[in-house]
């Protein structure tokens, strides 16, 4: 069986269950089949003596850009927001993605097997997100986890400042709302007449735009709702209250403010970035304590980079400075872990050490929430794809 070992004698931190000392993980066929402090790994499998080193599942990026904003390559790279015009739903990630990129390269070093690509923020309605593994893969298409996540949207500044510079709408909150607005108003139109038509059994023409917001009201695909400022955030409750789809809020720089009604809807924020400075006027209130508010109120948290706003690698590292100014440790490692895979829908494959799950897997040399730790071994389904040794980081090579 390819892509089959067994990982013995580390400190293995399931997430979801008690860590354990010693044991065994065993991997088959890429995916984890056995894991506890009592497994007798089955015979023949090559075995990875791991004693003395820590064993977490490869961390969720939940938000970033890495692919379509390349590093490096200034604007031929930059593929970020399709800015002619503000509702931008048709348009979809998965289209864009280099996979040469640098950033996957230093998602590896940094323990991240798993990245959801968004665009960025320069429309109020930004287009289709992507998740998929770090590494592995010739194409997007062979290192896809899904095309069905979610559709990035904007609030506050930054389509407000896009389209005001264009002389056009939306150049205020208020145009930026009505935007989004109207655009849900004609999915709700929409699927009505299709549906309507499909009982009459007459054809109907299709609409890109239309066809993304219909799968959102639907529930398929998430509402990730880039926001800021904390009336801001109130107009995403209430765009969400009136259209009913699935809201996660992305960045919540002030989202502490409104903490008791986030938790009371079970709305998660994907936090951050946290090594960022301040600035805008929206970033004011900028901090990190914010993170440890929210979670404290029972705010379901995830944290990001926002890469390459933040060098992806340093995902764990605004962990630690979470875990510095009060954020459970356990809660710090959800935020990395479990929080963005469920968040976003796809808790049910990464984001755990289980019996099932793909083995997306990483040896640390100690606590990876400790400052001096180091990821010194990855895998992605079962396969190796980085190792840190004599100093050096090594990929190994997609082809």
């Amino acid at each position: 069986m390819r892509n089959s070992f067994v990982v013995a004698g580390a400190h293995v931190v399931p997430v979801t269950a008690p860590p354990f000392d010693g044991g065994a993980v065993v991997v088959e066929d890429g995916r984890i089949t056995a894991v506890g402090p009592d497994v007798t790994p089955p015979r023949g499998l090559p075995l990875v003596d791991a004693a003395g080193a820590w064993l977490v599942p490869g961390f969720v990026e939940s938000h970033g850009h890495v692919g379509i904003h390349e590093e490096a390559n200034g604007w031929a790279g930059n593929d970020t927001n399709e800015m002619t015009d503000p509702n931008q739903a048709a348009v979809r990630a998965i289209d864009a993605v280099d996979i040469d990129d640098e950033g996957f390269r230093d998602a590896l070093s940094g323990g991240i097997t798993s990245i959801v690509v968004k665009p960025g923020s320069g429309n109020p309605i930004g287009g289709q997100t992507v998740a998929i593994k770090t590494w592995g893969g010739r194409t997007i298409d062979e290192q896809l986890i899904s095309d069905a996540v979610s559709v990035k949207s904007a609030l506050g500044e930054n389509p407000k400042r896009v389209y005001g510079e264009k002389g056009r709408t939306p150049s205020t909150r208020l145009g930026v709302a009505k935007v989004i607005r109207e655009a849900f108003v004609a999915a709700q139109d929409h699927r009505a007449a299709r549906d309507a038509a499909a009982a009459k059994g007459e054809p109907f023409t299709r609409d890109l735009t239309k066809e993304t917001l219909v799968r959102v009201l639907d529930g398929e695909l998430a509402w990730d709702q880039h926001v800021h400022r904390h009336d801001d955030l109130a107009t995403a409750l209430r765009l969400a209250d009136e259209f009913g789809y699935r809201l996660v809020v992305n960045h919540g720089t002030e989202a502490h403010k409104l903490a008791d009604l986030l938790a009371e809807r079970d709305v998660p924020v994907i936090y951050g970035p946290l090594f960022t400075s301040r600035s805008k006027v929206e970033l004011r209130d900028r901090g990190i304590p914010n993170v440890v508010a929210l979670a404290a109120a029972g705010v379901r948290v995830a944290i990001t980079t926002d890469a390459p706003v933040v060098p992806i690698a340093m995902l764990v590292d605004q962990a630690t400075a979470a875990v510095k100014e009060g954020l459970p440790w356990q809660t710090a490692l959800e935020a990395l872990t479990t929080n963005p895979a469920d968040f976003l829908g796809f808790g049910d494959r990464v984001g755990r050490i289980a019996p099932g799950f793909d083995a997306d897997l990483v040896l640390w040399d100690g606590d990876p929430l400790a400052a001096t730790s180091r990821a010194t071994r990855v895998w992605i389904e079962g396969a190796s794809v980085y190792e840190w040794a004599d100093g050096t980081g090594v990929t190994t090579p997609r082809w």
